[in-house]
């Protein structure tokens, strides 16, 4: 009986230390933003993230603490003048198919964004790079156009995936990573299913499956997460967080992120392309009051700059609402008797009409009249966003250097406000190639108060993440999207 006794202890403390098989199914929706453009191509326009954030890699990646930590390249350096910067890459990495990952995967996935003929919105981010050289299997050399101390931050970036090397005209519809789960079946517009990878390289995943569920309407992803439809939405309001709370059946993560939401007026047409008019309509906004209106509070005031407030290189500036200021800017423009402006929204981001109602009252005062024209959620970003005059946007928090040039830059692709500015250009310009970090962020803030005086984007605040969880879910951290490690999760 000791002995059965003894083997059974053994048994069971063996048991503890291998790491439980993936069980259950964790589900979540994405907002078909693209429709029928939508892709597993993480470069691509229509790249649905929820799913590729899940299957594929980076060379770097957030922390928890928002730092940039190993991912596929375990370690990197740089030359004197930060020119030149290598990288080594994790060893016995394979892809879903299969096949090896290697340094010629790296080449082939930063040429793929860098090549202006696949007219990717990522190309932004790493356009300083002019070469990509494996200098063998586990080693990659990457060169730049100009002195860059922060390059590791531009490898952040959620769409720079490693892909396997020729694999551009199927990944589209593949999926094929080297992530925690592997794409059973690619449904947009119904239900993608993940399955775990068992072979990934921090361990097995502690689900079986994941879905991801398109589901357009902001109202109708609440309804859907309340009915136990989906497990997890990472976009609800203040008020739909007192529901969440008030019920056992579920959990509620507050997570200070960088991310805004806000009006982009196109500085390319009548009367926005006088400078005066944009920084009226951009004074004539509360932005306190928005924060309490749109947000019930869970925000942090910004000024039309889009650096997240936790971020080494933000400016930290005021900007209080001023009426008459406001009226006698547009007065001066030639505007006495005020201006009218179509504001467009959607459902498919829930405090986008809220915001643009608030607004809508606040800019009444100095006669600037704001229609609010309710569009589909369906095909927004395509049909909508950077083509009507003004229109609601938002994004994610990226490192200063990154958001401001992808925002903002004369050439940026998705320069939404068509904001073209060769003393802003030059800034940037500027910013990289300064080695000292005091002289370099002297510069970042100077770039974010002349986007302050001259910009054509409303940023009121940036946004406190209110995470609304079943509480099924375990392990899921309470950390910005793009740092979660998804392989943690587990559910009940």
């Amino acid at each position: 009986m000791k002995k059965l006794l003894t083997m059974t202890a053994v048994s069971a403390m063996v048991a503890g230390m291998v790491a439980a098989e993936p069980s259950g199914t964790f589900r979540q929706a994405h907002e078909l933003g693209f429709g029928a453009q939508s892709s597993l191509d993480p470069i691509s326009k229509g790249r649905v993230f929820q799913i590729t954030e899940k299957i594929m890699n980076r060379l770097v990646r957030p922390g928890l603490d928002g730092k940039p930590e190993p991912d596929l390249a375990t370690s990197w350096e740089s030359n004197e003048d930060a020119t030149v910067w290598t990288f080594k890459l994790r060893d016995g990495i394979k892809f879903h198919d299969g096949s090896t990952f290697e340094a010629a995967d790296v080449v082939y996935s930063l040429n793929r964004v860098l090549d202006p003929d696949s007219d990717s919105p990522a190309r932004s981010a790493v356009k300083m790079i002019t070469g990509v050289e494996a200098l063998d299997d586990m080693t990659v050399q990457i060169s730049l156009d100009t002195p860059f101390a922060d390059m590791p931050l531009q490898l952040m970036d959620y769409r720079l995936r490693m892909l396997n090397e020729g694999s551009g005209d199927t990944i589209a519809t593949t999926g094929n990573g080297t992530g925690p789960f592997k794409v059973e079946t690619f449904d947009a517009e119904g239900t993608t299913v993940l399955v775990a990878n068992p072979d990934y390289w921090e361990g097995a995943p502690g689900v079986a499956q994941m879905e991801v569920i398109g589901i357009a309407d902001g109202q109708a992803r609440l309804q859907a997460l309340l009915g136990g439809q989906i497990d997890m939405e990472r976009g609800i309001t203040a008020q739909q967080q007192i529901m969440l709370t008030g019920s056992d059946k579920f959990n509620v993560q507050v997570i200070p992120t960088g991310n805004w939401r806000g009006l982009v007026f196109r500085t390319d047409v009548e009367p926005f392309n006088d400078v005066r008019v944009r920084k009226a309509v951009r004074m004539a906004a509360d932005r306190e009051e928005l924060v309490k209106l749109v947000l019930g509070g869970q925000g942090v005031v910004a000024c039309d700059a889009p650096v997240e407030p936790n971020d080494q290189y933000r400016a930290d500036m005021s900007c209080p609402q001023d009426i008459e200021g406001a009226k006698a800017l547009l007065a001066e423009a030639g505007y006495p008797d005020g201006i009218d402006v179509d504001v467009h929204v959607a459902t498919l981001e829930p405090t986008w009409p809220t915001l643009a109602v608030a607004y809508q009252e606040q800019a009444a005062a100095a006669g600037i009249r704001v229609n609010v024209v309710q569009m589909p959620t369906d095909g927004y970003w395509s049909e909508v966003w950077m083509k009507k005059d003004v229109a609601a946007t938002r994004w994610n928090e990226r490192p200063a250097d990154q958001a401001l040039h992808e925002i903002y830059l004369s050439t940026a692709k998705w320069n939404e406000s068509y904001f073209k500015d060769e003393a802003f250009d030059a800034m940037l310009a500027e910013s990289r190639r300064e080695l000292d970090f005091d002289k370099r962020k002297a510069i970042y803030v100077k770039a974010q108060q002349y986007l302050s005086e001259n910009s054509g984007t409303l940023i009121p605040y940036t946004v406190t993440r209110l995470v609304g969880v079943s509480s099924r879910v375990k392990d899921l951290d309470a950390v910005k999207n793009d740092a979660v490690r998804w392989h943690k999760i587990t559910v009940d």
